[in-house]
């Protein structure tokens, strides 16, 4: 594919994940419960650890898919959500728990990077080194090659992020059919410039048959990736339930249902 210059390139990699022409930002509660959400140590060592509601039970997975690889991702004791550059993000209201996945100090793991990385380690840990490939606005292929070491790995994803997006990987997505059929490993996205995507990380059932779901992202700049709280019920947060209506509403940013994409 042509080579891009860096100026555009700047300018795409800063618009990726902003919503601000889109959709207005969520503001939560400033009081003390919710601030707690951000100050407080995290108790929980892993995704398959955060309580459920009373009556709901997980989804069963098989223990080599992906929906089984995101149950078991690690979370951080610290809640803070850092920046690439070590900074403190502004809006440390938006986080229930930090995901324990390495961001780097360069500005390019932001929303749909954060979901193909977790893909990505995914199909690594699996040992599916050639399923590991992405596609870029141009169609042009990204796929990981030998040697397959995670020093090569992580080249690999920087450039992944440099050249693919939200644009892009709605395009490689496939579209869901219904949400209610929604499960761990779906993608909520708006390709484009602005755009961004957020990852389903776990979904959980009662016995009449009524699903919820937990969110994780990333956002721009760069940053660590973290579970959402649900601004709409704190009672029920960090699950998110399915609704009536088409929106799904998170703390930076609004999708409508049928944003849902899978794999």
């Amino acid at each position: 594919m042509p080579f891009k210059p860096a100026t555009i390139f700047c300018v795409l990699i800063c618009c990726a994940c902003n919503n601000a022409a889109t959709a207005p930002v969520i503001k939560t509660k400033t009081n003390d419960s919710t601030l707690k959400i951000a100050t407080d140590k995290n108790p929980y060592h892993s995704i398959n650890a955060i309580p459920l509601p009373e009556g709901y039970e997980r989804v069963k997975t098989n223990s080599h898919s992906f929906a089984a690889w995101l149950e078991k991702v690690p979370l951080k004791e610290n809640k803070t959500v850092y920046l690439f550059n070590g900074a403190e993000k502004i809006n440390q209201q938006a986080q229930f728990a930090v995901l324990d996945i390495s961001v780097s100090n360069k500005n390019l793991q932001q929303c749909a990077d954060a979901v193909m990385r977790m893909r990505a380690e995914y199909l690594f840990a699996e040992k599916r080194y050639d399923e590991i490939i992405f596609t870029d606005n141009e169609k042009g292929n990204y796929s990981f090659t030998f040697p397959y070491t995670k020093e090569n790995f992580a080249k690999f994803m920087e450039r992944v992020f440099g050249m693919c997006g939200s644009a892009s990987l709605s395009k490689q997505l496939k579209k869901g059919i219904d949400f209610s059929a929604i499960e761990a490993g779906d993608v909520l996205i708006r390709g484009g410039f602005p755009g961004h995507a957020v990852m389903v990380m776990n979904i959980a059932e009662n016995k009449a048959g009524k699903k919820i779901f937990m969110l994780a992202q990333s956002y721009m700049p760069a940053q660590d990736i973290h579970v959402l709280i649900n601004p709409s019920d704190e009672n029920l947060s960090p699950w998110y339930e399915i609704k009536d209506g088409d929106k799904i509403i998170t703390p930076e940013y609004i999708f409508y249902k049928n944003e849902l994409k899978k794999w």
